[in-house]
């Protein structure tokens, strides 16, 4: 009985450790732009960019541009923004959110519920963007 108890407690401490390493490994991605660390919760792939907010804004309205993007709507403020499109008949979404002077936020949603592999291509391509400025 014991020994069922040691086993499960061994169980659960690997699955737990085990089930935080997507992060690093889809993180290798985006060298030198991005911090390497994304997140995805609810459906958003969310990073940070050590860039400015004009920049990472600018990259990604040139990453709607490169994929042609339909429908767009950009809707900017101060230390925050939106661009909401259609890109392959899916709604896609950029939030650009100020964080520091060069370091900002991007959370990309595609679809309803969220597309994990083509909102890294859309981070692939912003953190190209960037790096090409």
């Amino acid at each position: 009985m014991r020994k069922n108890k040691i086993w499960l407690l061994w169980l659960a401490a690997v699955v737990f450790l085990v089930s935080g390493c997507t992060a690093l490994v889809v993180g290798g991605a985006a060298v030198g732009t991005g911090t390497g660390t994304y997140f995805y919760v609810s459906g958003e792939l969310q990073t940070d960019y050590y860039s400015s907010f004009d920049k990472v804004w600018t990259a990604c309205e040139k990453t709607m541009a490169d994929m042609r993007a339909l429908y767009v709507e950009p809707y900017r403020e101060i230390g925050k923004g939106t661009i909401s499109s259609v890109i392959r008949d899916e709604k896609v979404r950029f939030v650009v959110t100020y964080k520091a002077k060069n370091q900002t936020t991007v959370s990309v949603r595609v679809g309803l519920f969220g597309n994990k592999t083509a909102s890294q291509l859309l981070h692939d391509k912003i953190g190209d963007n960037i790096s090409k400025e």
